[in-house]
């Protein structure tokens, strides 16, 4: 049995919190936790968010036991449900001028008995984090883009003045790409989902210092969102913290 904590907050700056967070069960405890990020500075990002978010929480309560007997079915399932779902949110988006252009990031995972599938677009991130710290994703950003052609370091990539342009996002195109990415939560260890809200403020080991801590979970998930937002809080902070031990609370 898995315990998690959800965390979702504003932040300092922002007027409008647009990310949404969702943790799921099935009777036979199959998990589903989602993060997505409504694109900031776009119209009507809690609006895609949420959408993606109840969307898919709906697939994934209604949908018959056969889509997730195997790894392979989980993966075909999730993959093929959010490809639903980016039509549904472009086809809104186009139909609403009010919602024109309109996107977000998303971080889809589903969890049996430590095996899980995720499916990821965007910048949100996903860490597995035991003795050590492990970024399950790699931002769909055009500072990668840059990177993976040469053309400026890692490095120069994490001070990049551009480093929060997204070039891959749910909705905002009639076709989406989404990567599929296979993990293992072995025991004694955690999943973290967040948005980069809390990736951006916070170092990794830093993350991972505040979850490898003894206090309970609900007081870990609160300290990160807390220190981003005193490392600034420009963005909404979001985050689901799972962890693989029954004694946390």
């Amino acid at each position: 049995m898995f315990q998690y904590v959800i965390e979702s907050d504003t932040g300092k700056i922002r007027a409008v919190n647009e990310d949404s967070v969702a943790v799921l069960k099935r009777p036979d405890g199959l998990m589903l936790a989602i993060v997505a990020d409504g694109m900031g500075g776009h119209k009507a990002g809690d609006v895609a968010s949420k959408m993606t978010v109840d969307q898919l929480s709906q697939y994934f309560l209604g949908d018959e036991d056969e889509a997730f007997l195997t790894l392979d079915s989980k993966r075909q399932w999730l993959s093929e449900r959010v490809k639903t779902i980016n039509r549904l949110v472009y086809d809104h988006a186009s139909a609403n001028p009010e919602c024109k252009g309109m996107g977000t990031t998303l971080i889809a995972a589903l969890i049996k008995d430590g095996e899980g599938v995720l499916c990821h677009i965007g910048d949100s991130r996903a860490y597995l984090i035991g003795d050590s710290i492990k970024q399950l994703t790699r931002d769909h950003s055009y500072v990668n883009v840059l990177v993976d052609s040469g053309e400026i370091s890692q490095e120069e990539a994490e001070a990049h003045p551009k480093k929060n342009w997204i070039v891959r996002a749910l909705g905002t195109e009639s076709r989406i790409e989404r990567e599929m990415i296979d993990f293992l939560l072995a025991e004694d260890s955690y999943l973290l989902i967040c948005s980069d809200g809390l990736s951006n403020k916070i170092p990794k080991e830093e993350i991972a210092s505040i979850v490898r801590s003894a206090a309970p979970l609900s007081q870990k998930g609160q300290e990160l969102v807390n220190l981003a937002n005193d490392l600034g809080g420009e963005d909404n902070i979001s985050l689901i913290l799972l962890s693989s031990m029954d004694k946390e609370v």
